[in-house]
Parts: C-alpha cells; structure tokens; sequence
C-alpha cells in the first residue's frame, strides 16, 4: 500500500489538482493507494481572514466569502462537468454551512478555537470531495473517507493531541475491510473523543499522512509538493541551494524546526517511530528525485559534514540578566514555567558559563507577553537590582547549520562565524547541543540572505566564490574594466572559481543597479535609464542590497568619493581604489581605514594608485610582510610625465605634447594635476607609508619645473595658453639636458633623510636614461638588497593598463 500528500501548493490551481490526478491514478494502477489532501491552495488563510473579518464585524467577510466559494466553484466546474448536480449540491451544502458559520461569528462577535477549528476544516473537507469525484470521472475506484471518524484527538483546538491508541485502532479496522484502490482522506482535520471538530495545527496535513502511514506500517510515506525535495538551503533565497538525497529523521526534524517549509516538525515524529522512510517528491516535477529521509544518518565519508542550511524569521530575543542570578538555583526553572504557563514555545535558549544571563529566542508575536510575564515572576528580583528587566530585541532571525556528519568534525564553528564574519553580519547569540547536529546563531532579520548565501557559498560551493561589484565612475577607465570583467567572466568561473557580477554603476549623472548582476552587453543604455546619481544614495542602496563579498571600486579623482570609504569599511564592503585622494591624504586618515579595513575585515587596495596596472605596492607589500625594511626608493611614477618628455624635442612645441598626453588619456583630465607634480608627490607618499614610514605630503620637497605664471593659471585653458607663452623656458630645460647628453625625466627619491619630486638630467648607463613611452620604473633598496635593487618596469599609464590593475586587486580581494 503506497500513502501520498499532496499539499496546498500541490492543490493551488486546477492545472496543479489535475497533476495529482495523474500522479494518482498512474499508482493506482499498481496496488492500493491512501492519499491525504490539503485544502486548495490560499483557503485556509482565507477561512481565517474572514473569520478575524466577521469577529471585528466589518462586513468584508462576505466578501472574503464570496472569493472562497468563486476559487471551489471554479475548480469544480472545470475538474467537474457540468452535469454533475450532485456534486455541485455537496458544494453548495457545505459552502451555505461555512456562510451560516460566518454570519454567527458576526452575530455573536465571539470566535473560540473551537469555532476556529470547524471554521478552517471547510478547506480540507471541500477539497477532498471535488478531487475524489473528478478522479472516480477517469474510471478509477476511489473512495473517500472523512480523516474525522478516524483521528481521535484530546479538545485542545487549533493544536489537538492525538489519542493513538484509539486512532491506529480506527486506521487499521477500516482499511482491513476497505477494498477500492484508491482512498482519498482530507488532511488536517480531526475529532475530539467526546465528538468535537478539532485540527492538528497548522501543516497538519502532513501529520495526517505521517499517523496514518504508521498505523498502516507501510513501507514508505511520500509527501508531495512544489520543490523536489528538501534543499540544502531555501532556493528563493539562494540560487545555488540543490536539493539533497537523503537525510536522516533528526535531520530532517532539525532542518523543519528551523524553518524548511516542506515538511511541518511534527509529522515526521509517527514516521519515526515506525521506522517509516519519507520521501518528499515535486508535483510539479514528479521524475525528479526527491529527498528520501530514512533511519540511517548517513555518516559515511562521502557525506558532507553540513546537510543543510536553515532559517526563521520573525524572531525576537529576550536576555534576563544580573549579578543576582550567579550560584542561585532556580532561576532557570521559574523562567521557563512562567513562559509554558503563557503557551509560549521557546526556539532558541542560550545561557551564560558565568550564569549572569539567560537568553531565549521566541515568536516575535509572543514577546511583548513574554516580557511582562517574565517582569512580573521576577518583580521583586528586579526592584532589589539583582537582575535587570527583561531585554527585547526584534527583527532578529535564527540560521542554523544541521548535520550528523558534524560531530566531532573540527573547524564547522570557526568556518561558520568566519563566514558570518566576513561579511559583516553581527552574530548576537549562539548555541549548539551536545549532539553537536545543529549550531544556530540569532542575528538581524536584514541579515538573512546573506547569511544564507554566505554560509551556502562556504559549505556547498566551495569551487566558486560570488563577487558583488559596485563601480563609482564609469568613464574611461571604467569603461575598460566593465569590458575586461565581461569578457573573462567565463574564464573566471571556469579557472578561478571566481562568479564576478557587477551589481551597481554610477557617473556624475545617473547610478543603475541590478541585484542580480547588470547586464554588461549593454550596460551604457541602463546607465542612462537608472535613477539620479548621489554618493549617499550609492553607499545606501549598496547597503539595502546587503550582497556577500561586496567590493566598493572608486575610479574616479573626487575626494568627496575618497571620503566614502570609511563607511564602505565599517559595513564590511571591501574597497578598491583607483583614486589616490585617500591614501595620500593626512597620515591620520590613511592609518585609519587601514584599520578599519582590518577591524570589519574588509580589504583596503590600491596598486592602481601608483604605476596603473604595474604590481608595485603588491612588490612593496611583499618585501615588507617577509620582514625587509625599505631603505631607500628611486622613481619615474608619472607615465603621464615620462610621455611627455619622451616626445618633447627642439622640433615639437611643449604644448603640442601635452595636448597629445590628454587626449590620449595619459594625463588627468585637469593635466596641471600631472605637470605640476602633485600626482607624483602622492604616489611617492604612499610607497613611503606602505614601506611603513609616516609622512605627509607636505613633507615632501617639490621642486617643479614650471613657471610661476603656469602654476597661477586659475583654469586649464589658462593653463595651456601660459605653456604657449612659456615655450622658450620648456625649450631652454630641454637644451640643457642635450648639451650635458642627458635625458628629461621627473624623478620621485625616498630616503630616510629626504624625500622629494622633481625634473632632473638622467644621464646615459642610468636606469631611467632609456625609458620609453609611458612607462614608470621603480627601484627598491632594502637592507636585504642594499646594491642592486628589485626593479619593476613597464606600461604606468593608460585606460586599459589601469582597468587590469583594478582587476588584479578584484582578484586579490577574492583570494583573502
């Protein structure tokens, strides 16, 4: 004998009841079937909606009356042919019963559980007449028997307490002398032993299927419903959630407990005792898999030492604490009566070593009586101060990992709140059993997706990582890097297990988002159709959306941008930075998102901030955390610079060339920037603090080769007009630099004794003499290479060199 569920989602719509036809009537054909239904999708919710409706008598009850009698009469005529009166008469009967009902509760102003328990069995009742008589149309020998005369329950309503003794009794003698092939019994409802409409709570219809496949001792329970099993996480809120095979009974149990929807806590407890495997299978998708819950708590080594993952909301956390407390007994035991005796269900429990506090997640519904019944049993405890009031905090949420395989697996904890960690989200409370199958933490409700996602990513999908983008400054740099991120995104995934998504860009004008990542094809078009740009309204929407592994890309030159990264830093977005602003400004504000990037575990990059795309500061870095010390540093920093000088001659005109440096992208937009030597001041400051030196820019001697009237210019097109009036002073340094058989170079010098920027004359057998182009050269002297220095050489200017050093430092950040 085979016993099928089908719940609500199975029973939402006809297309769906039609499905559960055909899944019956294919068993059917084998050997004998019991098939235990829910209510047609939505109804219950609706039952109870009009019943809370006709209670505060707003009269809308007749309508919430009428859509559930549209919704049965629907479903009705288009399983049912017309024809069919008597059926037709049995809906009207029970609908006219349900109206009577209703308008009593108006009446009356009264709705007891009791009336609340005959007031949601319509549902059930209603259901599993249209789908037995749509089904008996295919010719099949079904039958159906009211799950009332059969499941005997104690009058506690809304929530009743089997009686199995008399139940299985009743199972057993009917299905003994019961011969159709197919028995079809409505879930969730039952009957007082003295006769009285009871329910088995909410999701009782799996509970209804779990007694009934017990009594029977049948050899597998399947529960039918819209997913194809359980899943390793809730797959609307995780994408890459799979579905699991098998799971033991007390994983199962746990997974259902916190918050996995296919299965209510409850039901599997008849199955258990029975030993009974339960399969859960998709209506929807009936060849899949499934999830199969048996006996066995697979513990085998190709088992996965986490299962599942698992959520509920709606969670508020009461803390009672106080010096009071330590050593005395009973404080425990008069907490947890005061809650039973207020019907409240604890689902978390907590309890400091030092015994100053215990700290209780309930339904965040049930708080407020939990707090004033808690502050009355302690009354006298908190006006002599040894312990304080009950503290309540709401919107909190509960994620747990559920395993067998976890016992006495070393490191599940650490990987857990390391993940949990990384991305910023606070963990306020934690505990695990002895079992050692569950460890659930309590953090904040706007936390849960990403929690989920996060601990998903470091238990299940350990080959790929998700990287969320956000990009302030889409020109031409930007615009590279969008390219380059596009076309290695399949090389990524593939090789680096790296998912990179761009989730945010913004210019001056408009910011476009996309949670799910932009479509970078034609991500110019939704640019220009996003919504008006702002720096406080980028940093909060990157915020709501919360994303795992957020990077935070400035490729801009503001410093209103460069003043964003502390709170980027602080929400653990991780910060890439183009712009040099920040790192060279006052050395108190450089120290400081260095630790904060530390303190929320976010990474702080900047290669990109000197030499573009040259891996630089990553040399520095390297040579210091091995433990050398620099001493000394000699530079060409200024691609920009070098371009220039390298195409300046007695033939060309000094502005001629930097009208070509700018249009080439080689100098900032403002190229007084460049020429005056602030950009290589900066970069030389920020080798100097990476090489672990504190300084500022001020401490940085610059001896520009301007003029007074270029350094004056109030705007850039004065600028150029002042270089064309000052032609002969560029030509003369020029001359000077031939006559001695040398070469214009702007050189940056550190040193313990002096730090400076300046045009000097490199002469021939120098390193810098034959620097091409826009290249940058930088030479490290450090104790351990006091002679010959480590050189890094090549491209230091460009859009595309630059876009890749952004890209290399995305990298970095993912391989933290």
């Amino acid at each position: 004998m085979d016993v099928l569920k089908f719940g609500g989602s199975s029973m939402g719509n006809t297309k769906n009841i039609t499905k559960v036809i055909n899944i019956l009537e294919s068993y059917s054909q084998k050997e004998k079937v019991v098939c235990i239904v829910s209510a047609v999708g939505g109804i219950t919710d609706k039952l109870l909606t009009a019943g809370e409706l006709a209670l505060n008598k707003n009269e809308d009850y007749i309508l919430e009356f009428e859509n559930i009698k549209e919704i049965h009469y629907t479903v009705l005529s288009e399983l049912i042919p017309s024809e069919n009166e008597a059926a037709k008469r049995y809906l009207d009967n029970e609908l006219n019963y349900l109206k009577n009902l209703l308008d009593g509760i108006y009446l009356i102003n009264e709705l007891t559980p009791k009336t609340s328990d005959k007031l949601v069995s319509f549902g059930e009742l209603m259901s599993s007449f249209i789908i037995t008589e749509a089904i008996k149309l295919r010719g099949i020998d079904a039958h159906r028997k009211n799950a009332q005369e059969l499941i005997v329950t104690n009058s506690i309503f809304t929530k009743a307490d089997v009686n199995y003794l008399a139940t299985n009794k009743n199972i057993q003698d009917f299905f003994k002398s019961n011969s159709h092939a197919l028995t079809i019994l409505p879930g969730f409802v039952s009957k007082s032993n003295i006769g009285e409409i009871t329910t088995l709570g909410r999701g009782g219809s799996d509970f209804t299927a779990s007694i009934i496949a017990a009594a029977l001792k049948v050899k597998q329970l399947e529960i039918w419903t819209d997913v194809s099993g359980m899943y390793t996480a809730n797959p609307k809120l995780v994408k890459q959630a799979s579905p699991i095979e098998e799971l033991s009974y007390q994983e199962a149990m746990e997974l259902s407990h916190f918050g996995a929807k296919v299965l209510f806590p409850p039901t599997i407890q008849p199955a258990l005792d029975s030993e009974i495997p339960i399969l859960i299978k998709n209506t929807l998708k009936p060849n899949e898999k499934g999830t199969l819950i048996k006996t066995e708590s697979g513990t085998d080594s190709k088992k996965k030492s986490v299962s599942g993952i698992s959520s509920v909301d709606n969670i508020a956390l009461l803390t009672l604490q106080g010096n009071g407390m330590i050593g005395i007994p009973g404080f425990s035991k008069r907490l947890f009566e005061v809650l039973a005796l207020e019907k409240i269900n604890i689902i978390f429990i907590t309890q400091a070593s030092s015994e100053h506090s215990i700290c209780f997640g309930i339904s965040e519904n049930d708080a407020e009586l939990a707090a004033t019944a808690v502050d009355e049993e302690f009354e006298y405890e908190i006006s002599t101060r040894k312990i304080r009031p009950v503290t309540v905090e709401k919107d909190m949420s509960i994620v747990a990992l559920v395993g067998d395989n976890m016992k006495n697996h070393q490191g599940i904890s650490g990987k857990m709140f390391s993940a949990l960690g990384k991305n910023n989200i606070n963990v306020r409370a934690i505990a695990q059993g002895a079992s050692e199958k569950n460890i659930s933490a309590v953090i904040f409700k706007k936390d849960v997706k990403k929690a989920l996602n996060s601990l998903h990513e470091s238990f299940f999908e350990v080959k790929t990582k998700q990287l969320n983008v956000f990009i302030t400054g889409v020109g031409n740099v930007g615009e590279r890097l969008l390219a380059q991120i596009h076309q290695q995104n399949k090389f990524l995934k593939k090789e680096l297990h790296i998912n990179l998504r761009v989730i945010g860009i913004s210019n001056s004008k408009k910011m476009y988002f996309d949670e799910d990542g932009i479509h970078l094809e034609n991500w110019k078009e939704l640019l220009s159709s996003g919504e008006s740009a702002s720096l406080d309204g980028f940093l909060e929407k990157t915020n709501v959306l919360n994303k795992r592994n957020s990077i935070f890309i400035d490729i801009t030159a503001s410093e209103a941008v460069s003043d964003m990264y502390a709170d980027y830093l602080k929400r653990s977005i991780s910060v890439i930075a183009c712009n040099k602003i920040a790192c060279s400004s006052d050395f108190k504000n450089y120290k400081n998102l260095k630790d904060l990037s530390k303190k929320y575990n976010a990474s702080f990059l900047f290669e990109t901030n000197v030499g573009a795309g040259l891996p630089i500061i990553d040399t520095l870095n390297n040579l210091v955390a091995s433990g050398d010390k620099i001493t000394s540093i000699q530079a060409v920093l200024s691609g920009s610079l070098n371009f220039v000088f390298n195409n300046f001659s007695s033939e060309t005109k000094f502005y001629d060339v930097v009208k070509e440096a700018q249009a080439e992208g080689f100098t900032e937009p403002d190229p007084r920037i460049d020429l005056s030597g602030v950009d290589v001041a900066r970069k030389i400051l920020i080798l100097a603090r990476e090489s672990g030196y504190e300084m500022n820019l001020e401490d940085i001697t610059n001896k520009s080769f301007l003029t007074k009237a270029n350094l004056k210019s109030d705007t850039v097109d004065d600028f150029f007009e002042t270089l064309v009036h000052d032609e002969k002073h560029f030509q003369d340094l020029f001359a000077s630099a031939q006559k001695n058989n040398s070469q214009l170079k702007y050189v940056a010098q550190f040193n313990l004794r002096k730090t400076s920027v300046g045009l000097e004359e490199i002469p021939q057998g120098h390193p810098f003499y034959n620097l091409e182009g826009k290249d940058n050269i930088v030479m490290f002297y450090s104790q351990r290479y006091p002679e010959q220095p480590i050189i890094v050489k090549g491209a230091g200017a460009g859009a595309d060199v630059t876009a890749s050093g952004l890209f290399a430092d995305i990298i970095r950040v993912s391989n933290r």
